[in-house]
């Protein structure tokens, strides 16, 4: 698409999308250092943890409703306009997150931070898209996946980093001068006229119900224990709100999404494997700090840091995964980054408490690289499928099937991981003062008991291990719809 009156080059374009997209990033993981300082000087106890937890599942709800309506509004008004809107709700919701006293106020503002940073990433990658030339798109939305990467690495330590030298409050205040740092960036950006085409206000209200609805039934990990039926009529719920959706939209004149993109190829292809690493993603996310933090005797930081080791790899993956896809097309960068990861959880799914470096550090950059090399190739399937008029919405899409991925990965690993532990560790007893035990059982040590859990533990993070290399082989099937390499589409 060309652009009139643009003041920047595509490089310094890509420089604010990629700077966006890094401290929308940022905001995302923050949170998970700043919670336990919030609560404290909210005077929360941990008796109300799943109160407090909604300052998380607030934001993965309040982000997966927003992207599929902001991407097709960057369509239609232009991408540097919903951006900048995302920079101002960002901006206005940090204020009220900052000097907010109770944690209903930060719930709510979290979820409006996550609307914001939604509108911007789907924009941030349209934007990038557009100023890119054919044969430097896939490199240049590797750059941009590479930033994002990079701001989720970091955003713990940054706010952790904040939190030591002043307060969690610093942690939101410290969003307003990005933000305007950013707006002044934008205002030198000029695009296009857009054609005369209503936003389909209604459909992208209808979605973003639908998927907010979905996300919070699979967050619920008695879905997978059929422990309530709860979970299950929300999903219900969702899924008859989609039904209504396909009706409504077809009636439509401008929809919120061109159904031709479900017929194609390339994009269901993409839309699939997304989905599939998502759920294959958050494994690693975890599964690697909780079992360093209990099997195998690390302190919290000493996790995090055995973590950085698979998410550090990732934005080199996504740079390379940019280079590969520009000169061979997605098809051979996505398997390659598949088996990648497959072989890494493989690797990973034989770990004792006697692995050690350099073993453990070689076999989360694996599949950390090998994660890395898929953001280009799919992005990219994704929008050259969507064209010019859908190219937001194709991403925006794209990025939900993460998300949802994430969230049905996560509730699978906590509702079968806690039942087949228990079921482990059933016939283990440990000998208390006073309690007997039935005939017939027979009294454990101390140490005994704990060899026992260990092992337990060990099997269980070996087979959430074992699911992520099944769901990353699985992506390799509609990876190979993603057709041949054509020069003219990159």
């Amino acid at each position: 698409m060309r652009t009139a009156g643009r003041n920047l080059s595509p490089n310094q374009v890509l420089g604010l999308v990629c700077a966006g997209v890094f401290f929308a990033s940022l905001d995302q993981t923050v949170v998970v250092t700043a919670l336990p300082a919030m609560m404290l000087d909210l005077e929360i106890s941990i008796s109300r943890i799943d109160e407090a937890a909604w300052v998380i599942t607030g934001y993965l709800l309040g982000f997966t409703a927003a992207v599929p309506l902001s991407g097709r509004a960057g369509d239609i008004y232009g991408h540097r306009r919903v951006y900048q809107v995302g920079l101002l709700v960002i901006a206005m919701a940090s204020i009220v997150v900052a000097m907010s006293s109770g944690l209903g106020w930060i719930v709510g503002a979290r979820v409006a931070q996550a609307m914001g940073g939604g509108a911007l990433v789907a924009s941030a990658i349209a934007l990038a898209s557009n100023r890119a030339s054919a044969s430097r798109r896939a490199l240049v939305l590797g750059v941009v996946g590479a930033s994002a990467e990079i701001g989720s690495v970091l955003g713990p330590l940054y706010g952790g980093a904040i939190i030591e030298l002043a307060n969690w409050r610093w942690v939101f205040w410290l969003n307003i001068p990005q933000s305007a740092f950013l707006l002044v960036g934008l205002a030198m950006v000029r695009e296009a006229p857009r054609p005369s085409i209503r936003l389909d206000l209604g459909g992208g209200l209808l979605l973003g119900a639908v998927l907010a609805l979905t996300t919070f039934a699979l967050t619920q990990r008695e879905i997978f224990r059929a422990a309530s039926i709860g979970p299950y009529l929300i999903l219900g719920l969702g899924i008859g709100l989609f039904v209504a959706l396909v009706v409504v939209e077809r009636r439509v004149r401008d929809p919120l999404f061109n159904s031709a993109l479900f017929i194609t190829r390339p994009f269901l292809a993409a839309f699939s494997i997304q989905l599939l690493v998502g759920a294959g993603l958050i494994v690693a996310l975890v599964t690697v700090p909780l079992m360093s933090d209990t099997v195998l005797g690390q302190t919290p930081f000493g996790g995090a840091m055995r973590l950085m080791r698979f998410t550090g790899a990732m934005p080199f993956g996504a740079v390379a995964g940019g280079y590969l896809t520009r000169y061979a097309g997605p098809k051979l960068p996505t398997m390659v980054g598949l088996v990648l990861a497959a072989v890494g959880f493989v690797l990973m799914s034989q770990w004792d408490t006697s692995i050690r470096d350099p073993a453990l550090s070689v076999h989360l950059a694996v599949g950390g690289f090998g994660f890395g090399l898929l953001i280009s190739p799919i992005l990219v399937a994704a929008v050259n499928a969507g064209g010019g008029a859908y190219r937001g919405t194709a991403a925006a899409l794209v990025t939900v099937a993460r998300m949802l991925g994430m969230t049905l990965g996560l509730a699978a690993l906590s509702g079968w991981g806690i039942g087949y532990f228990e079921l482990l560790t059933t016939d283990l007893r440990l000998p208390i003062p006073g309690i007997e035990l039935p005939m017939g059982t027979e009294a454990l040590t101390a140490a005994q008991y704990q060899q026992g859990v260990t092992d337990a533990s060990l099997a269980v993070f070996s087979r959430f291990f074992i699911f992520g290399a099944v769901v990353s082989v699985a992506a390799l099937a509609p990876a190979l719809w993603l057709g041949r390499h054509d020069p003219e589409a990159m």
